[in-house]
């Protein structure tokens, strides 16, 4: 499924201009010592509406990370389908092509993270579900790839989409020698047998299919189970690393008895032929849209080559990389049945021994928090009416606490690695929400009677759903901060390095408080060879970076907006390094969108 986050009805919109910065002359690498000497060194707008299409839907999300090639050229892509070449110097446009979705669509992310290259093409797969083939040089369709430069990648489906913009690409393609590999993002909760989720690969000269990957049985009641977040290559051992949704719909599964196939996995390819070469199942039966959201992440492991998998559900899966083999013990703990008629929900699930949870999986009454007695006292009266049994505390008609919440946990920004302190270390979530099933004759009246909920329809299933935050009557959460934080984990040891806060939201809550709330965030982190990680991805307007070896805050710049996004740094012929983000905000009273990518040098 793709990665969704209902409109938080709180605080107020975020606003800010980055300063711009005199001349910039440095070549020395950015590090813990000069990171404050970072200025704006230009910013593009690329100059899209943030308006939604004229048949209404979501409005569109800039969340790309654009890629550094030779000749100094930046290459990203837009969500209204433009794909733009930057002199990386300056910010200057190259070039730039229309690659014309779809307007009569209403997109289930309508978003484009980025575009992919191989040698002298650029690959970029569109949210109307097209893979396009382009000459680096000038932008121009290749030649005797696919069909005048493109392929259809809504055809030859085993389950086709029902309405334009239930299917498509968010999401760069995976480059692996000669292949181009995609995944898809299929719409949430729309109904019960959604598109389905298979992953293909096309060979990179012509466009022709190689391989098709199933997730779920050819007889699967379900669709989904689909790749939608980045797809990881290990090139040297020749694998692919998928990480896989949940099948559909999210929130009931009596439609599709069992575990699901290899939906909410870390899927590991044979790159040249599709087959599994393992896999390993992070929630069996998905019920809460606890996607693998996180990209899976190579490291070197103390005994060899491992790879990490992060969930929305807090957890952290560290295992062998060739063979799935877990490095540290992960257990079937039993879980919470359902009371839903028609539901079985799984009896256990896997728990890691080692690490921890990243996140809180559970809410006590003494989590809960106010402003005001009266804030606090709400919140108390919803907590003692909904269904609250920790992690996967199945979802219910009268409610159910869901902890964490649908964002995760770990969302699509992922883990970042630091190979010099052998630190993992995430962005993460700490917000929870309240889920409810809705008898399918209800959902008309439950949608008009709550707007503030998400509700949909799971159409072809006996209950619809709605989703909220766990949040107060003024709209702040019913938790105490922190709501968001960076945490690391060390790899061989398999415990938490270390734990701070990300982001702050007192202005925006309106609230007074001697330290920083944290904030939700989408988007990722990177770590830099001196011993620096950088990040934006929370609601409030900064990007900011962070000593690796005990997480301290050592700089900040302000965004003309928030970040929803993964920062990239890269370094010059004449040895300058370069930070770039896009500020494109997240759509909430949070966060206004905005169309800029913002650069960083050493002043």
């Amino acid at each position: 499924m793709g990665p969704a986050i209902s409109r938080i009805t709180v605080f107020g919109a975020l606003l800010g201009l980055a300063a711009a910065a005199p001349s910039f002359r440095s070549a020395e690498p950015i590090n813990p010592i000069n990171v404050g000497k970072l200025g704006v060194a230009w910013t593009y707008d690329t100059g899209e509406s943030t308006d939604p299409l004229p048949g209404g839907g979501k409005r569109p999300a800039f969340e790309a990370t654009p890629i550094y090639a030779d000749g100094g050229v930046l290459y990203l892509a837009t969500p209204r389908g433009a794909v733009i070449a930057l002199d990386a110097g300056t910010g200057q446009e190259r070039w730039r092509v229309d690659l014309e979705i779809r307007k009569d669509a209403n997109y289930s992310e309508f978003t484009s993270r980025g575009v992919a290259r191989r040698g002298d093409r650029l690959y970029v797969a569109t949210i109307d579900a097209r893979l396009v083939c382009l000459e680096r040089e000038r932008g121009r369709r290749c030649e005797g790839f696919g069909t005048q430069g493109q392929i259809d990648l809504s055809a030859g489906l085993r389950r086709a989409p029902e309405y334009p913009g239930e299917y498509g690409v968010s999401t760069p393609p995976a480059i692996v020698r000669d292949l181009v590999i995609v995944g898809s993002f299929v719409a949430d909760n729309s109904r019960a047998r959604m598109a389905s989720g298979e992953v293909r690969a096309f060979e990179a000269a012509s466009g022709a299919l190689r391989w098709t990957f199933h997730p779920l049985p050819a007889d699967a009641a379900a669709g989904g189970a689909n790749t939608w977040s980045a797809i990881t290559v290990d090139e040297a051992n020749g694998l692919v690393f998928l990480p896989t949704g949940s099948a559909s719909p999210d929130y009931f599964g009596g439609l599709r008895a069992g575990a699901d196939g290899h939906a909410n996995s870390i899927v590991a390819l044979n790159a040249a032929t599709g087959t599994v070469a393992w896999s390993f199942q992070t929630v069996h039966h998905d019920l809460w849209d606890y996607d693998v959201a996180s990209p899976p992440i190579l490291y070197q492991g103390a005994s060899g080559p491992a790879v990490a998998a992060g969930s929305k559900t807090g957890h952290v899966f560290l295992l062998e990389r060739l063979t799935g083999k877990p490095i540290f013990g992960i257990r079937e703990r039993p879980v919470p049945a359902s009371d839903v008629p028609g539901e079985r929900a799984a009896s256990t699930q896997p728990f890691p021994d080692r690490p921890p949870s990243l996140v809180p999986q559970r809410v006590s009454e003494r989590d809960l928090w106010g402003v005001t007695p009266e804030e606090l006292a709400a919140c108390r009266e919803t907590f003692k009416r909904v269904r609250n049994e920790g992690v996967f505390t199945p979802p219910s008609v009268q409610g159910t606490l869901v902890v964490p919440g649908n964002i995760g946990g770990l969302h699509w920004g992922g883990l970042a690695w630091d190979p010099a302190t052998r630190l993992l270390i995430a962005p993460v979530n700490n917000v929870p929400a309240i889920v409810r099933l809705i008898p399918s004759a209800q959902f008309a009246a439950e949608r008009r009677a709550h707007p503030e909920r998400e509700t949909t329809e799971q159409r072809g299933a006996p209950y619809a759903m709605s989703r909220q935050f766990f949040l107060s009557p003024a709209g702040r959460p019913c938790i105490a901060p922190p709501w968001g934080e960076l945490v690391a984990v060390n790899v061989d040891r398999g415990t938490i390095a270390w734990r701070t806060t990300l982001g702050d939201l007192r202005d925006a809550a309106q609230v007074t408080l001697p330290s920083p709330t944290g904030s939700p965030s989408l988007g990722g982190a990177i770590t830099t060879t001196t011993g620096l990680l950088f990040v934006g991805a929370t609601f409030d307007p900064f990007i900011r970076a962070f000593t690796t070896r005990d997480g301290k805050e050592v700089w900040r710049a302000r965004l003309p907006t928030s970040a929803r996004a993964t920062p990239m740094l890269f370094t010059n012929a004449a040895g300058e390094q370069t930070i770039v983000i896009a500020a494109g905000g997240h759509d909430s009273p949070l966060s206004k969108l905005d169309t800029k990518l913002v650069a960083f040098k050493l002043r």
